[in-house]
């Protein structure tokens, strides 16, 4: 019995999978069973940013796991103490926690905002407000914070203390204020809603209202964050800062790991006992992290993912000029988004017959993110393929 129909036969059914099973990686590209090699451009959802396999990210995998993999929460750890004082040397925060997923992390983050309020006496305050479109996780507190009901579908009851308001809408954020909220949780540019990135005037109105009512503001930067708009975190564009910031994704480059960080204020929220985890920032986990932090935050790094990221978005652009089939492209860096006139499902398996890795949301979008590492003649492939197909 090979691969596929073990897979088929024992994992459950929660994927549509392409009907392949890779077996190596390395850069930009993967490699079947049959030995057909294809182009990512979808980097395990925004995942391997340094591409499959990067040395220097499999050297710090292969040295911590031969020197300390576990010894759990309750005592120090080098890699962990590093990593937690590199991200918050490169970023707004103070504190630091870490978690085995994004989903992890923006429970941490809801909790923390729900706690910071109740020490302080104001038992009443505990609702969160999120975006419609978003996408905040698949746990049962994470997936009611989610503006998307077929991601709730089947899981009623949903927990408590939960609204949404549209995306990019002060006015309809401003009525939905009251003395309840604790906290307004976002994404700067939003993933699986569609890539869309939120107007410059409105992020800094929201900042603004939460300065003025007194509420926290959560970014979820799981997606968005670690690089793949051009800046360490997509927050950056838009020259504000939040009280509370979720990671995850490419921050292990593949090795599963998420961090919440937050203000020194912020994080009054908890105290001893109040939040824990077993696995979440093991030394073998903050090593692989920290690798990826010094390589990804390095400036002419980022410069070059701007550059990658105008560049394929100027290509898309010239493929919407000359197909009536595309309606938009939009996104920052290289988390971009093409919305067809209809279905992008199709458009998905042809390009996978073609050699590319690309996924479709939200029915009409192809998104990509490709690693971060990718090249000119990389994008224009894909392009020349694209071209073809539309």
């Amino acid at each position: 019995m090979n691969s596929i129909k073990k897979t088929d036969n024992f994992v459950f059914q929660t994927y549509l999978r392409q009907g392949k099973a890779f077996v190596k990686g390395e850069g930009v590209f993967l490699w079947d069973e049959d030995g057909k090699k294809y182009t990512d451009f979808l980097a395990g959802i925004a995942v391997v940013s340094l591409g499959h396999c990067h040395p220097k990210i499999t050297e710090a995998i292969n040295q911590q796991a031969s020197t300390l993999v576990h010894v759990s929460n309750l005592f120090y750890t080098i890699p962990q103490a590093d990593l937690a004082s590199k991200l918050c040397e490169k970023s707004f925060s103070d504190r630091v926690f870490f978690t085995n997923s994004g989903a992890e992390a923006n429970e941490a983050a809801i909790k923390l905002s729900r706690r910071y309020f109740q020490k302080k006496g104001e038992k009443n305050r505990y609702k969160i407000i999120t975006m419609e479109q978003s996408f905040h996780g698949r746990t049962m507190a994470t997936l009611t914070a989610t503006g998307q009901d077929k991601i709730k579908e089947g899981f009623s009851p949903l927990l408590e203390g939960f609204s949404h308001v549209p995306f990019n809408d002060i006015d309809a954020l401003k009525s939905e204020i009251d003395e309840t909220v604790c906290a307004i949780m976002l994404e700067p540019v939003q993933g699986e809603g569609g890539i869309i990135p939120a107007d410059p005037d409105y992020l800094l109105a929201v900042r603004k209202l939460c300065n003025d009512k007194g509420i926290l503001l959560i970014f979820d930067e799981i997606q968005c964050g670690m690089g793949r708009c051009g800046t360490l975190f997509a927050h950056e564009l838009y020259n504000i800062t939040p009280d509370i910031m979720t990671i995850a994704k490419a921050l292990g480059n593949g090795f599963p790991i998420g961090a919440m960080l937050s203000t020194k204020d912020a994080a009054t929220g908890f105290d001893y006992g109040s939040h824990a985890t077993t696995f979440g920032g093991t030394p073998l986990a903050t090593a692989a992290a920290l690798e990826v932090v010094n390589i990804i935050s390095k400036e002419k790094f980022l410069d070059r993912v701007r550059q990658m990221g105008q560049y394929f978005k100027n290509q898309l652009e010239k493929l919407k000029e000359k197909h009536t089939r595309v309606v938009d492209v939009r996104g920052k860096g290289l988390l971009l988004g093409l919305e067809l006139d209809k279905n992008a499902g199709p458009l998905v398996v042809e390009l996978f017959e073609k050699g590319f890795i690309v996924n479709g949301i939200q029915d009409k979008i192809l998104r990509f993110a490709p690693p971060l590492i990718i090249e000119e003649k990389e994008i224009d492939r894909l392009i020349k393929g694209l071209n073809s197909l539309l």
